[in-house]
């Protein structure tokens, strides 16, 4: 069971005013309590990035966890690919997540980790055979995004692969209500009352930007992505993988 320390409790209590969303020292302390219980799959999908990881996983490659925040997914690609000699790259702008993440990686006895505190945009791929933007890339602004994605394909080896995961909008109007309805449900069914959906909604507005799953595909194929397979979705969360 959660303690009361690391029990997302942050929109519990009315605000006068809402902040834009940071990940912060507050956030860092209980942030595996509030993504479990605000993002369907979670565990999921971060078993499933180790697996990934371990089919495509290049001997002597690098693989890089882009806005890693507490090192779930670099931990999992970590477990699965110890005997291969690959380089593990886990980068975040925000110091405060980063910290635990170094925690998390000496805890589960990793091989070496190289760590950098930095924006994702300046981060130079090279040689990779599996990068993870899990949950990222929707906090980038929108016009920024296919540039991103062109970087990461020219840094990738012909065989590598892109996990992206994201928060996406509906198709159309009706499906997008249907989902946040969903989602919301999900999300009180897990504890959170409606003034605490309320607000951490109000606080993404501006910080969270998603996309259809249309756009998605489209932006990966003009960054030069070959093949982009959906292989997880839950109400409007979804991880596709992507080949060069």
């Amino acid at each position: 069971m959660t303690d009361d320390k690391t029990r997302d409790r942050i929109y519990a209590q009315r605000q006068d005013r809402i902040d834009s969303f940071v990940f912060d020292q507050r956030v860092a302390a209980v942030f595996p309590d509030m993504i479990s219980r605000s993002v369907p799959g979670y565990a999921s999908i971060i078993g499933m990035i180790g697996i990934l990881a371990k089919k495509h996983a290049v001997r002597g490659s690098n693989l890089y966890d882009l806005g890693c925040s507490l090192g779930a997914a670099t931990v999992s690609m970590g477990r699965e690919v110890v005997q291969r000699d690959c380089r593990l790259v886990a980068v975040d702008n925000a110091s405060a997540m980063l910290e635990k993440a170094e925690e998390q990686f000496v805890r589960h006895d990793l091989p070496p980790v190289q760590t950098l505190c930095c924006d994702i945009r300046d981060v130079t791929v090279s040689n990779a055979s599996v990068v993870v933007l899990n949950f990222t890339l929707q906090f980038l602004p929108v016009e920024e995004r296919l540039t991103l994605l062109r970087n990461i394909r020219a840094g990738m080896l012909d065989d590598g692969v892109l996990i992206l995961s994201e928060k996406i909008s509906g198709a159309d109007e009706q499906e997008d209500e249907l989902l946040i309805e969903l989602h919301h449900a999900f999300k009180r069914a897990n504890g959170y009352s409606d003034l605490e959906i309320s607000q951490k909604r109000a606080s993404l507005e501006e910080v969270l930007v998603p996309e259809t799953i249309a756009i998605h595909r489209a932006r990966l194929a003009e960054a030069g992505f070959s093949r982009v397979d959906l292989w997880f979705q839950c109400f409007n969360f979804v991880s596709f993988v992507a080949r060069p």
